[in-house]
């Protein structure tokens, strides 16, 4: 079975997680309790890809233990910080544009967008795991670029978590460790891990997935991550002005001399 045939076989199990996380965060009136789920889009398509493969190959268990690795370790952080946090102001701005009857449209605007969007950048995980062509210098680079960006990420994640819990940082801006050089080096991180995963997609023929590493690159900077994040910061947190005047907002460099 080639990639490409394989790739409709994981949409039925995410829409359905899709529809078990709109259920738990609808009880507790947070949409933002997606964002745990995210990751484990990815290692739920992985297993149905591994699972449904005819002949899945070392590729198949290396693409599985990269996708577990970082899913598992961000959808913990995510929980552990938000669980029982208020609900994050983007969610609440999509449920203020949404009401009234944001519980059930929020099935559609937010859960059920987020399982389709995963299956699509999900492509190069079929590509990869149906594969049973050897190893060669693609999947060399892709498995270094995806295991730079799981630690890059975690690295970030855990200064970011560390400084929000010192309370000498209440309403201060974060420009330490790896945040001095990029504005959004979880996001960074996130790039590199899908690239490398495309990478792995590549070596394994999965040319045609290419589109997927394309469309979270543009979601990382456009979309959801860095476009909307910065939207109104600065009216929020002033002294994030000065943080965006000397760091790059997204591939780390050293910081501007203001």
């Amino acid at each position: 079975m080639s990639g490409l045939a394989l790739w409709p076989t994981a949409l039925p199990g995410m829409l359905g997680l899709g529809l078990l996380a709109w259920a738990i965060a609808t009880a507790r009136r947070n949409a933002g309790l997606v964002d745990i789920f995210w990751s484990l889009f990815f290692l739920l398509a992985a297993a149905a890809y591994a699972t449904a493969a005819p002949s899945a190959g070392p590729r198949a268990l290396l693409v599985l233990v990269l996708v577990a690795v970082w899913s598992l370790r961000l959808s913990g952080y995510l929980a552990a910080r938000n669980w029982n946090a208020a609900e994050d102001h983007r969610y609440r701005a999509i449920r203020a544009r949404n009401e009234p009857g944001f519980a059930w449209k929020s099935l559609y605007l937010v859960f059920g967008l987020q399982a389709v969007l995963a299956w699509l950048i999900s492509a190069p995980l079929a590509a990869a795991i149906a594969s049973p062509a050897p190893f060669g210098p693609w999947d060399a680079l892709g498995t270094a670029l995806a295991g730079f960006g799981i630690a890059f990420e975690t690295a970030a994640d855990g200064q970011l978590a560390r400084f929000k819990a010192d309370a000498a940082n209440a309403g201060g801006v974060m420009d330490r460790g790896l945040w001095r050089y990029t504005r959004h080096p979880n996001y960074f991180g996130e790039f590199c891990v899908w690239w490398g995963l495309g990478l792995l997609a590549l070596g394994a023929g999965g040319w045609w997935s290419v589109f997927a590493p394309l469309l979270m690159t543009v979601l990382l900077l456009k979309v959801s991550g860095v476009a909307l994040l910065e939207k109104d910061i600065g009216e929020r947190r002033p002294a994030y002005r000065a943080y965006v005047a000397r760091t790059n907002a997204f591939f780390p460099g050293p910081p501007r001399k203001v």
